[in-house]
């Protein structure tokens, strides 16, 4: 276990959550299930049943910094891979994967988004710990594969093919990004598709190795830093790593290129809170099918099947409505048609270009 690491990714900005999720408080540090922990906390949480604390690390913009340590007490400020500028998924964790094999090169390491919700821990908590002993002695990217119980528009997919050396492990035949509908009914049909739920198993020699493969430049710049990672030079050469860098996915940069990439099939209640909607499907509803997250202060009538998202202090009367999205910060109010909801992205672009980032 002191080889297992964890990097937990909670870098991006939520901006279909607007208008609760903003800049300066993404959905990763709100508690958005109304459980008591913002999803950065219940993450880490999950996390500390698999691998030592001192073993686990946040990537996020150095902008949040702070935030996570407020969030996460425990944390020291080397458990934090700081991101001077967004670059996504790719150069993060090369970054990271550098600086944990500097404090051990036998680590083994699982990388996960901060804002997915795990409805059955012990399930995920078996998954993950089978992932990472497999990963210790095989030069294999595990990534995980939820099985789809619906043809989902708004996941990636990875298909499989034979079953691997490793029992349970099959190995990976190609990854298809958001497909349409009819395509989506395809491979629900097929059997042989799984959601790919960006969760990455792999050792720090493994995922090292495939970087200088296929993004060699990438590699090599944070390379150049095996010597400063985890002592007081680690900043300065970040600041200037980072720049040097193209903006792209771990997906793409590696996945999609690599050949020996398995996938584990999974199933332990995971959705990964992309959307309003999402939230709503989780979460508990009265007897019209509304949610509300402060109830006690919303009364409806004639209305249904709405996802109703106010602060506790404001009365909230809702009269007529039907499957609508209706969220309120302190500043902002937003309705909107559940089915449009892929819309609100373009909403804060708009009321960006409008207003500045005053609302953002």
């Amino acid at each position: 276990m002191k080889n297992h690491y964890a990097v937990i990714m909670a870098g991006g900005v939520g901006s279909r959550f607007w208008p609760i999720s903003r800049t300066n408080l993404p959905k990763q540090f709100i508690d958005m299930m109304g459980t008591g922990k913002t999803l950065v906390q219940a993450t880490y949480d999950r996390f500390r049943k698999i691998v030592p604390e001192r073993n686990i690390f946040i990537a996020t913009n150095e902008s949040y910094a702070d935030l996570v340590l407020q969030q996460l007490p425990k944390l020291t400020a080397n458990q934090l891979i700081l991101e001077p500028i967004m670059r996504n998924t790719a150069p993060s964790i090369a970054y990271a994967s550098h600086k944990i094999q500097q404090l051990n090169p036998d680590a083994t390491i699982v990388v996960a988004p901060a804002d997915h919700l795990i409805l059955e821990t012990d399930e995920f908590v078996r998954n993950i710990v089978k992932g990472l002993n497999c990963a210790a002695s095989n030069d294999w990217l595990i990534t995980l594969g939820i099985k789809p119980s619906r043809p989902d528009t708004g996941y990636g997919y990875i298909q499989y093919g034979k079953s691997a050396s490793v029992p349970g492990f099959k190995k990976v035949k190609t990854f298809t990004e958001k497909p349409n509908l009819e395509l989506a009914k395809t491979f629900l049909q097929s059997g042989d598709f799984l959601w790919n739920a960006g969760i990455f198993i792999w050792s720090a020699k493994s995922i090292i190795a495939a970087f200088d493969k296929y993004q060699t430049e990438m590699n090599d710049v944070f390379k150049e830093g095996d010597e400063v990672y985890n002592t007081d030079r680690e900043a300065k050469f970040i600041s200037g790593a980072f720049v040097r860098c193209v903006n792209i996915s771990i997906d793409f940069a590696v996945m999609e290129k690599a050949d020996n990439v398995y996938v584990l099939p999974a199933d332990f209640g995971w959705s990964d809170l992309g959307t309003w909607t999402s939230v709503y499907e989780l979460a508990e509803k009265d007897y019209l099918g509304n949610v509300a997250s402060s109830s006690e202060n919303v009364i409806v009538y004639d209305t249904s099947n709405c996802m109703i998202h106010t602060p506790k202090d404001k009365l909230v009367i809702i009269k007529g409505l039907h499957n609508f999205i209706v969220v309120q910060s302190e500043d902002t109010l937003m309705i909107c048609p559940q089915d449009q909801e892929q819309g609100v992205k373009q909403v804060v672009a708009d009321v960006k270009d409008k207003f500045g980032n005053k609302y953002i």
